[in-house]
């Protein structure tokens, strides 16, 4: 059976495949891991890296790929050393150094870390590998695989592949093109970006995207954290839906869901949203604070790992403008490796960009700043936040709105949505 799989790969033509935005490497040294949430792309980005390594001229016998969510691979950990010698012996003149190992979804096989490493301290340095679940963490990679891996976080589509899936030329010159750009917009920040759900009606695409949610909770967090209480993680889990893009307090669902006649305990809340954040269902943010304690056990933002998913779940989501376009920026940093907090004084800011200790950017996100009164709120926020990282320019990213402005010494750019997404 495993020379049958191995073989029929090596038979049949890659699938064609829209090319992601994410450069990952091939030549490491490591072995380059995977990560993300379910149904991101994973799987596409290793196809697109075995066409990069056919184009260089390495023949496809030397490419081992192995997808093992197939259901006719039902091995335990002993038997995984087969799949090399199926392959040896299908190509005995092959050295084994030279090949090029592709595991997909290998958490599904229990001790998959120890086989693997073994690969690699045989001496083949090309190994790549992905996982979706809470069985494949990063921090659990990294004390599995002991300094022999380097990690890639896979999102769903940013706004620019979003685009290039939908086949639309980006041409930021043309009145005609950036129409058309928010036309795609306004879609994206309601539809999301997982990949297969592109081109779906809306209710095929809430049907599948309510069904990625199932399988996360049932797949992801019942099996692999055990979690006994049902209604009351549904609970939970309705109120981080409906919490996007706000201040979440784990205390207050605990009181609501005791009021209700739920019994559970407040650590096991806590336990459940780092849970969420384990499995990429939700994200949190943290705020900016000298203090560890205070940033651990403080004041946190939660964000969806997807707009479309969010909308499938919370109806209330699609009317809700800004909503949608302060999780797309979110979403946008992440990508795009951003450490990211928000800042809250007497006012607050949506998000400052960091490196290291040092704060380098101050970013608000307003659907419109035409009105007075959220001028001057967006502003104030704006301001008191680069006053107190002593901060000379901050950003205002909203709908529609282009504008250079100054104040209280501060240098403030307005840009529109669009076109900070294709920066």
């Amino acid at each position: 059976m495993l020379k049958l799989i191995i073989r029929d790969f090596h038979l049949s033509p890659l699938p064609k495949l829209n090319r992601r935005t994410l450069e990952i490497p091939l030549d490491t040294g490591k072995i380059v891991t995977l990560v993300g949430v379910r149904r991101s792309g994973k799987t596409s980005y290793l196809f697109n890296l075995i066409e990069d390594i056919l184009s260089q001229g390495v023949p496809m016998a030397e490419i081992l790929y192995v997808n093992f969510e197939d259901e006719r691979l039902d091995l335990k950990t002993e038997e995984l050393d087969l799949l090399l010698q199926a392959y040896q012996e299908l190509y005995p003149d092959t050295n084994i150094e030279r090949c090029w190992f592709f595991f997909d979804e290998i958490q599904n096989i229990a001790g998959w870390d120890k086989f693997v490493r073994r690969i690699y301290d045989k001496g083949t340095r090309r190994i790549f590998i992905t996982g979706s679940n809470a069985r494949f963490l990063s921090s659990e990679i990294a004390t599995s695989l002991r300094g022999r891996t380097v990690s890639y976080e896979v999102f769903p589509l940013s706004f620019r592949e979003y685009l290039s899936f939908k086949r639309v030329t980006i041409d930021l010159h043309s009145t005609k093109s950036i129409s058309m750009i928010n036309h795609h917009l306004a879609d994206y920040l309601r539809h999301g970006g997982f990949p297969e759900v592109i081109g779906y009606d809306d209710g095929l695409r809430n049907r599948v995207l309510q069904e990625y949610f199932n399988v996360m909770i049932y797949r992801d967090l019942l099996e692999r954290y055990e979690i006994k209480n049902i209604p009351a993680l549904k609970f939970f889990l309705k109120r981080l839906i409906s919490s996007a893009t706000k201040q979440v307090s784990v205390n207050n669902i605990y009181n609501e869901l005791k009021s209700s006649g739920f019994k559970i305990g407040k650590n096991q809340l806590y336990d459940n949203l780092e849970a969420c954040q384990n499995i990429y269902l939700a994200l949190v943010l943290r705020k900016q604070t000298k203090s560890l304690v205070e940033r651990e056990l403080g004041e946190k933002k939660i964000y969806a790992i997807d707009n479309g998913l969010l909308n499938a779940l919370d109806y209330k989501f699609s009317d809700d403008t800004g909503k949608g376009m302060e999780q797309a920026v979110f979403l946008e940093l992440k990508r795009r490796e951003k450490e990211v907090c928000f800042f809250k004084g007497n006012t607050e800011c949506d998000f400052i960009i960091k490196q290291g200790f040092d704060v380098t950017e101050a970013i608000q996100v307003a659907v419109t700043i035409s009105d007075e009164k959220t001028r001057k709120r967006e502003l104030r926020g704006l301001l008191e936040c680069c006053n107190a990282f002593e901060l000379k320019e901050g950003l205002i990213i909203t709908a529609d709105s282009t504008e250079k402005l100054e104040v209280g010494g501060v240098k403030v750019t307005v840009l529109p949505l669009y076109r900070w997404l294709l920066m």
